[in-house]
């Protein structure tokens, strides 16, 4: 079923999941075992990333196909214009028109390993503004986007950048948005308001990291922008290094997290996986009343 259909029909907030394309069979096996799990508690739709740099592209489309044709779930392909000129990314989606795959996460993606900045191949786009327009033209396909509730790392304008782009992004024809992971509510909900002065209509859905190691999180965030509270620091230095009371003390935030989220007129969450279902069940437990 197509996002924009998803989400116009919901009558509660929806839950949705993303997995990332492993390089191995092994993990790849790992995916599957990890969905069938994710299953049981019936996520709205799932979307599946490319690797660093669009580097497993083939085994995205793998992926999303299967997943289509062997599970009950609505998935979502992200697309960057990593490498990729007009005429490749034209082909590619003609792949998934015949295949049935109606949903696109439109990204201008991460600079390849080895370069220290975005460059477009000859042919290609530069910006995922660019990217939603022609995929808008290239089927009737339903387009999500991403945004950054604490402004995009590369931005010289902060916020205020991420909210312009945004409402071009819905302009040239994207059904919602996705945002990347965030542990300050209250930052999500001023950048929303903004959003919704600056014209952006469409369905903003928060991404959520549950925490499992901090250190990889604290590792991630200094990448993507995200930025971690003094209270959280607070909270999970003492116990950094026992994995196990991470992943308990992530799972009771996370769903705090989420609690709050949906308690003020959220249209859903998005949870980050990282290929692993126990602490997105256990949240999912603890907030199934809102859903």
């Amino acid at each position: 079923m197509k996002l924009s259909k998803i989400l116009s029909s919901a009558t509660r907030p929806l839950f949705s999941c993303e997995f990332f394309p492993p390089k191995t069979d092994k993990g790849e096996e790992n995916l599957w075992n990890c969905l069938r799990e994710l299953q049981t508690i019936n996520p709205a739709y799932a979307s599946v990333t490319y690797g660093a740099g669009g580097t497993t592209q083939d085994r995205t489309k793998g992926i999303v196909t299967r997943i289509k044709d062997q599970t009950g779930l609505s998935p979502v392909a992200h697309l960057t214009c990593v490498g990729a000129s007009k005429d490749q990314l034209a082909e590619l989606l003609a792949d998934y028109r015949a295949a049935g795959i109606e949903n696109i996460l439109a990204l201008r993606g991460d600079a390849p390993e080895g370069m220290d900045r975005f460059k477009a191949v000859a042919g290609g786009f530069s910006h995922a503004t660019d990217l939603i327009a022609f995929l808008r033209e290239q089927g009737d396909f339903s387009i999500a986007c991403a945004t950054y509730p604490e402004g995009h790392p590369e931005s010289a304008g902060g916020v205020a950048d991420d909210i312009r782009y945004l409402k071009i992004k819905q302009d040239n024809g994207a059904d919602c948005a996705i945002t990347q992971y965030f542990f300050d509510n209250d930052a999500f909900f001023r950048f929303r308001d903004a959003c919704s002065k600056a014209g952006v209509t469409m369905p903003i859905i928060p991404g959520i990291m549950p925490i499992g190691n901090f250190d990889q999180i604290v590792r991630f965030s200094s990448m993507c922008g995200t930025s971690i509270p003094t209270w959280l620091h607070e909270k999970m230095d003492p116990i950094r290094g026992d994995l196990d009371a991470v992943a308990a003390l992530g799972i009771e935030l996370a769903a705090s997290q989420c609690k709050q989220l949906l308690e003020n007129d959220t249209p859903g969450l998005h949870f980050y996986t990282l290929n692993k279902s126990a602490a997105t069940i256990a949240i999912h437990e603890q907030i199934s009343h809102y859903l």
